[in-house]
């Protein structure tokens, strides 16, 4: 079993995601870089989530690993991973082989390939927790994007990002960013501008990804880094946590 699960990974081009599977298979992605950045509570007993750009999957499978009741996984592959590969995102492939692997049923977690700008509680029903990792910064329009997400969250949502704290393109690259605290700015990217991907629009200072989460209707923002000092633009990431008005604190945050 473990052979040919090997051999049907092995046949697909790229893996984004690192995901462990039964009989000690792995992934041969490499997100995340450090899966308790993320601030996810250890237990998400009875929660219904959104993962918002799932692609393989892995946090959509550590959701159901820690207790959530039920998973909604949704994507556009419309994009290129880069100029360099030209690799298209290809579809639900990835997704699928690791649901059937660890023998999650449709019940527990499905998949939709939409735009984040067409969800809304009409098409998708509520959630009590919503994950938006590794998305914001390829969008046209990331506050609406927040504004859609924030529609059908309940309680709880989890955001990370690109951000600027530590490396702009139009600065000088890595280490010549916007460190200074509290700047509340946003780089835009028309064309390839941002790691020679044009499907990179924006790129928020953490103060703004803060403040950007706040604005969409949640309260008590947290926001952290993924490390203090990134030696990589891939490792210039933030975090974002926060609760709606009428949800409890996020445990261990």
């Amino acid at each position: 079993m473990s052979a040919d699960l090997q051999a049907k990974i092995k046949a697909i081009p790229y893996w984004y995601h690192r995901i462990e599977l039964p009989g000690g298979v792995i992934t041969p992605g490499w997100a995340p870089l450090n899966p308790k950045s993320y601030g996810v509570p250890d237990r998400l007993d009875g929660h219904r989530v959104l993962d918002v750009g799932a692609w393989d999957g892995y946090w959509t499978f550590e959701a159901l690993k820690r207790g959530a009741k039920e998973v909604v996984a949704i994507d556009d592959f419309s994009d290129s991973l880069d100029s360099y590969t030209s690799v298209p995102r290809g579809n639900w492939t990835t997704f699928d082989l690791c649901k059937e692997a660890l023998g999650y049923t449709d019940a527990q977690c499905s998949r939709r390939e939409m735009s984040v700008y067409d969800v809304g509680p009409d098409e998708l029903g509520t959630f009590d927790t919503v994950f938006f990792f590794g998305t914001l910064y390829h969008l046209r329009h990331p506050l609406l994007a927040l504004d859609c997400l924030s529609s059908v969250c309940k309680k709880w949502i989890f955001a990370e990002s690109a951000i600027l704290d530590d490396f702009s393109p139009y600065r000088g690259g890595l280490g010549k960013g916007y460190p200074e605290p509290n700047q509340l700015l946003m780089e835009f990217y028309p064309d390839n501008q941002y790691g020679d991907n044009n499907t990179n629009w924006w790129a928020p200072t953490l103060k703004a990804l803060i403040h950007m989460v706040r604005v969409a209707g949640f309260k008590d923002v947290l926001g952290w880094k993924l490390m203090d000092k990134p030696d990589h633009a891939a490792r210039c990431r933030g975090f974002a946590a926060a609760r709606k008005p009428d949800a409890p604190p996020i445990p261990g945050l």
